[in-house]
């Protein structure tokens, strides 16, 4: 079965268009006018192997704000609609990830409950010309669109390069696990509830 698909999402701030394959690659196509977001995204789906082309247009003269926390938002829905019933899946996953001096833990529980932990502080409030904060932001954003409960805790970092990298490559391996399909679960939904989607 297809685990595909496509969000487009037109506000007065942005305009953008998700396209996502959970079975992928790992193959990006990332242009949201925002470099080091750009960045990020392209580890998000590189180490997840999802396959994601995002697009957005937004109201950059303003800030990064709205299409950082948009695009989490397009993004998170277009995995909750790849996922569909979520039957089969390992519905759980976990990473504790390395860069450097930053160390960062994600577990995700892909349980139909959006919510969001995020012990996560930087050094500094920039990135370049990115807003850190936006961080949060984008994550919050996303657990609400995929329906998907987060937990990430950097235990280390002095780099704010690299505490926000292991966010997005931690956050990348533990769904990757997470979605992966279990051989032993066949169609089964995996909760006693019998469904993760309601």
């Amino acid at each position: 079965m297809s685990r595909q698909a496509k969000i487009d999402r037109k506000t007065n701030e942005t305009d953008i268009s998700i396209a996502l394959d959970i079975d992928g690659t790992g193959a990006f196509d990332i242009q949201t006018g925002v470099g080091f977001f750009d960045h990020m995204l392209e580890q998000l789906s590189k180490h997840s192997l999802m396959d994601v082309s995002v697009k957005a247009d937004g109201d950059l003269h303003i800030d990064d704000h709205h299409t950082v926390e948009d695009c989490g938002w397009a993004l998170g829905q277009a995995l909750n609609v790849a996922l569909g019933e979520r039957r089969g899946i390992r519905r759980y996953g976990q990473c504790a990830l390395a860069m450097d001096e930053a160390l960062t833990d994600c577990a995700v529980d892909v349980s139909g409950r959006p919510f969001l932990v995020f012990n996560v502080s930087f050094p500094r409030q920039k990135v370049g010309q990115f807003d850190t904060e936006l961080v949060r932001e984008f994550f919050q954003a996303f657990s609400q669109g995929a329906r998907l409960t987060l937990h990430i805790n950097n235990r280390h970092g002095d780099n704010a390069h690299h505490i926000a990298e292991t966010c997005f490559k931690a956050v990348a391996r533990a769904l990757r696990q997470a979605v992966e399909t279990d051989p032993r679960l066949g169609d089964a939904v995996p909760s006693t509830k019998g469904t993760l989607s309601d």
